[in-house]
């Protein structure tokens, strides 16, 4: 991801107006196994996640790939949330399995958030892979797997790139 800078001494020309600076887009912390931590800045607070895609998706899905994300911000730690293609049916629980350890997630719209992010993340540190199920459209159910190579060392640059306050 780069940025073009202006040449040095150039000018704007007169009749065109100043324009606000654009945002700045996400920077890349690292590349850890299968997962990508980076931050972004947003209303001057930054905001860090490392995520990872799903390896299987059954049954296949047309389009994108279920995301897992683990996001920190200075005020709020260990949001961890699977983003699917296609909304969950209204009021279902998503299971995630890491090991012996089931974890709920709550749905709203494509989106599942744990009910308790430290708990997920103190399970996912160790695991090799998280299998998420859920009810899918027309009395399917829908099986994603993620692999965790690489979560925690992800994991520790959020935290380091955005400390708790």
């Amino acid at each position: 991801m780069g940025v073009t800078a202006p040449a040095i001494g150039a000018k704007r020309p007169a009749s065109r107006p100043r324009q606000a600076a654009p945002a700045a887009g996400p920077s890349e912390l690292g590349k850890f196994g299968d997962w990508t931590a980076a931050r972004y800045l947003h209303e001057g607070k930054t905001i860090c996640y490392a995520f990872t895609r799903a390896k299987s998706v059954h049954p296949p899905e047309a389009g994108a790939t279920p995301l897992l994300t683990v996001t920190e911000r200075a005020n709020s730690r260990d949001e961890v949330a699977i983003s699917a293609h296609d909304p969950y049916p209204q009021g279902t629980t998503v299971t995630v399995q890491v090991g012996q350890t089931g974890l709920d997630f709550y749905t709203s719209g494509s989106d599942a958030f744990a009910r308790e992010g430290a708990a997920a993340v103190a399970a996912l540190r160790p695991g090799s892979q998280a299998i998420a199920r859920a009810p899918g459209p027309h009395s399917t159910s829908t099986v994603d797997t993620f692999s965790l190579a690489g979560f925690t060392a992800a994991y520790e640059a959020i935290v380091k790139a955005c400390p708790a306050k």
